[in-house]
């Protein structure tokens, strides 16, 4: 039977039925008891007698208010957005590497990009598949497990793993078989208020636990607010929205290109002529046969079915707009789903419905969705015409993709379950995986190409290359010739690219000398793509997800990024011919009063005033 203790008296009981080595499984993102784990860290911190280790991924903080003009932008959004969110106290020493010497936190899964510079996070990163996760976490000797969970008066006795049913569901059945050789094992659970109460897998009996923290938690939760969704993006996602089957199954991932998605598959909905339009304007029929045997361009008539390691947003409104309708089972789930993690408007949107609306999202073990191992009969029958869309940002033209590591070695992400998405794409019958990629970036006034020759690392292996789409359209390089590859990558990559990339696989044997690509594919510019937005603006929703921006913190989010884009901070002539360019500042009073600027003291804030002002009218 649980207890119900305090945090303090739930320290306490870990320390006295726990060995000397405390082995901590926290679930990945939302779900983690920061409360219990700031308090268990901060008491081991004082006992250099004992040891914790954390096993966990995507232990999320506020994003670093940095300096300057940053600041002077991120400071009131986090305080609105965040408002009383707990910090894992962990979390800022892991990043200025000062944990203390007796413990560890191991991840295989970071926030993106947060921990490049960590020492300590850069080392004790473990690179493995999510559906391996409980797997390797068990084998470290793990013994307590803390998570945050649901309650609702409607299920008394009950309690739901809410947003991380993920790990733990596949953990249970190997802590049972330990604690029945006479291992001691605790599972501790806090209620969350916030929380949306998901039905179904994800709950567990109140005596499942042995340790309950007696009073809920009521601070903020972590989320994630809706970014801006570029040109680039948007014409990524209606590309790709092209390619997917109706009646089939579809698993997306957070972030702006999977918005760029959803908001596509919106509008096939929705808005079908004028989605048919701007296909149209993008040019599709040098892939429209492609198109018309694998995906199509009409309104769904029979509905999709929702099968993601991660419930985001997007998956959320494609159920609300009618498009994912085709239920998975008799149980009438539209979407299974291991983890999620949203802005607040998708948790409140949660909250607010039925539980039976709730039962419609099935959260469940993250094996059940990320494998076709086990159940695989019913997983087959469900999952037709799967299309597994995930992102990567490089990507080699022998078809290699590169999405969690850079070339020297440091981890921004994870492999997470990309592996697991792309290997069923080519194991179930109908199934593709489709790769986004953005064919170029542009930082400090350079732009490069994400597609390159060679790279010296990647997260999926070109034997297992299949579909790939960047903003200028679609390679189907399944089953194809390294010198056809090469070419439909070639096709869809940047024009500024393609001479030196055509050159470097001459150069290698690759392609015939005498190559050349077709003139169609030689105008994958920017400036085109931009004239088609102007042509078809009501497709290109900046948020088509919602917001959490106000209007003048959107516009100077535009102009802080074209800022970031253009000029190396470093260099000062650069700088200082933008601020001469720049407008009178009465033309965006409020964006300036906004940053503090309205009335600059001393040379600094007069320069910040000029630089931002020439962002705004660049991006106005």
């Amino acid at each position: 039977m649980a207890q119900c203790v305090s945090i303090d008296q739930a320290v306490e009981q870990v320390l006295a039925r726990l060995p000397n080595h405390i082995h901590m499984g926290l679930p990945l993102g939302l779900g983690k008891p920061n409360a219990f784990v700031n308090a268990l860290y901060a008491r081991i911190r004082e006992c250099p007698e004992r040891q914790l280790t954390i096993y966990t991924a995507l232990s999320l903080g506020r994003p670093p208010l940095g300096d300057g003009l940053q600041r002077r932008f991120l400071e009131p959004f986090v305080e609105r957005v965040f408002a009383d969110y707990e910090e894992l106290d962990y979390l800022a020493d892991l990043r200025n590497d000062t944990l203390p010497a007796n413990i560890r936190i191991e991840q295989f899964f970071l926030q993106p990009g947060s921990l490049l510079h960590s020492e300590a996070a850069q080392q004790d990163y473990v690179s493995s598949n999510y559906s391996h996760a409980a797997r390797d976490i068990n084998a470290k000797g793990l013994n307590l497990v803390a998570q945050l969970v649901a309650a609702s008066p409607e299920r008394p006795g009950q309690l739901s793993l809410a947003c991380n049913p993920d790990i733990t569901l596949d953990l249970l059945p190997m802590l049972a078989r330990r604690r029945a050789a006479g291992e001691t094992i605790l599972l501790l659970g806090q209620a969350h208020t916030e929380l949306p109460y998901m039905p179904g897998d994800a709950e567990l009996g109140e005596d499942d636990f042995d340790l309950l923290i007696d009073a809920p938690e009521q601070r903020r939760l972590f989320s994630t607010p809706n970014m801006p969704v570029s040109t680039q993006d948007h014409c990524i996602g209606l590309y790709a929205s092209a390619l997917v089957r109706d009646g089939g199954t579809l698993q997306i991932g957070i972030g702006a290109m999977g918005d760029a998605v959803a908001a596509a598959l919106l509008a096939r909905q929705g808005d079908n002529a004028g989605y048919r339009a701007v296909l149209q304007a993008l040019d599709v029929a040098p892939w429209q046969a492609l198109i018309d045997r694998e995906g199509g361009q009409d309104a769904f008539a029979e509905g999709l079915y929702g099968c993601s390691e991660m419930f985001v947003n997007g998956l959320l409104a494609l159920v609300e707009a009618g498009v994912i309708r085709r239920p998975a089972d008799e149980r009438g789930a539209l979407v299974h789903g291991g983890f999620f993690l949203g802005p607040q408007a998708f948790y409140q949107r949660l909250r607010e419905m039925s539980l039976e609306q709730r039962g419609r999202f099935a959260m469940t073990g993250i094996g059940f969705i990320n494998e076709l191992y086990g159940q695989e009969t019913l997983k087959r029958r469900q999952r037709r015409d799967a299309r597994f869309v995930n992102t990567v940002f490089g990507m080699t033209l022998l078809g290699a993709g590169v999405a969690d590591q850079l070339e020297d070695g440091r981890v921004l992400s994870g492999v997470g379950g990309q592996y697991n998405f792309v290997a069923q794409g080519h194991a179930l019958d109908g199934g593709r995986s489709i790769l986004l990629l953005r064919s170029w970036r542009e930082a400090g006034g350079e732009v490069t190409s994400n597609l390159f020759w060679t790279y010296g690392h990647c997260t999926i292996p070109r034997h297992l290359r299949d579909i790939v789409v960047t903003e200028y359209g679609i390679a189907d390089v399944r089953g194809q010739t390294d010198s056809e590859v090469i070419a439909r990558l070639l096709a869809i990559s940047d024009s500024r690219f393609q001479p030196q990339l055509m050159e470097q696989a001459k150069a290698a044997g690759k392609l015939p000398k005498d190559f050349q690509l077709d003139a169609r594919f030689t105008d994958n510019t920017p400036e085109r793509l931009e004239a088609i937005r102007e042509q078809h603006g009501r497709l290109f929703p900046e948020y088509p997800l919602g917001c959490d921006f106000t209007a003048e913190e959107r516009d100077l989010l535009r102009a802080l990024n074209w800022l970031k884009s253009k000029f190396k901070l470093s260099e000062v002539l650069e700088l200082g011919k933008a601020a001469l360019d720049a407008p009178a500042p009465e033309a965006y009073a409020a964006q300036l009063a906004r940053m503090g600027l309205e009335q600059p003291q001393g040379l600094k804030e007069e320069l910040y005033q000029r630089l931002l002002l020439a962002g705004l009218a660049a991006t106005g």
